[in-house]
């Protein structure tokens, strides 16, 4: 994982940067991550935007927004999280957290990438936490400038049920599951039609509307 990362973060902060609140909660006294998850949110999106803003001269600011949010969504950080931290079995999660697959949730592993370049940051600095950085997400900075659609599944859906001579797009939410690992399920419906034509999940209201507008977009077709 350390070697993917390709710096190195002293043991404390590592535990603390792996540990998820359902740990910390069973075992009073250990610090979690999302303090550092916080921290590393901040430095990616700093990078993120940098990076697009010099690659990309011709685009607007609405376009380079749009290519930011996908390539750090929780879709894109899950996936370096699987593919190249392989990160899943070093997680310290609370026995319930566990036995749901915490390990595997994307939600989780999006938390944990930012919090390992938040842990990077505090233990080494801005740059440092910049190359991790560009280690982890160059490949996706690039891949979003061809995703046209997937970069703004909302908007795009609102543009296509225009077209198509729809309603505006609504979307219905509804959150379960505990304080700490709140699950929130969004479906979009067309006007007042109704009819829900796609349904998503999220660990946000925001991530859980991007679903459901994913789903209702390859509905109309």
């Amino acid at each position: 994982m350390l070697e993917a990362l390709g710096t190195t973060i002293s043991p404390d902060l590592l535990v603390q940067a792996l540990t998820h609140r359902s740990f910390a909660h069973e075992h009073p006294g250990v610090p979690h991550y999302e303090r550092l998850e916080f921290l590393g949110d901040a430095v990616l999106e700093l990078v993120a935007t940098e990076t697009l803003f010099a690659r990309h001269p011709d685009k607007s600011e609405g376009e380079l927004a749009k290519m930011r949010a996908r390539a750090v969504s929780e879709d894109s950080l899950s996936a370096i999280a699987k593919k190249k931290l392989h990160v899943g079995p070093y997680i310290l999660l609370g026995h319930g957290e566990s036995e749901q697959g915490g390990a595997e949730k994307n939600s989780i592993l999006c938390d944990i990438v930012e919090s390992l370049i938040g842990a990077t940051f505090l233990e080494h600095g801005i740059d440092e936490a910049r190359a991790v950085v560009h280690r982890l997400i160059d490949e996706t900075l690039d891949e979003v400038a061809t995703e046209g659609p997937a970069l703004d599944w909302k908007t795009s859906l609102t543009v296509k049920a225009h077209k198509l001579g729809k309603g505006e797009p609504v979307y219905h939410m509804e959150v379960s599951g505990p304080e700490y690992a709140q699950v929130f399920t969004a479906r979009v419906s067309l006007g007042e039609d109704g009819t829900v034509i796609g349904e998503g999940r999220g660990s946000s209201k925001r991530k859980a509307q991007l679903a459901a507008a994913e789903a209702g977009w390859k509905t109309l077709g």
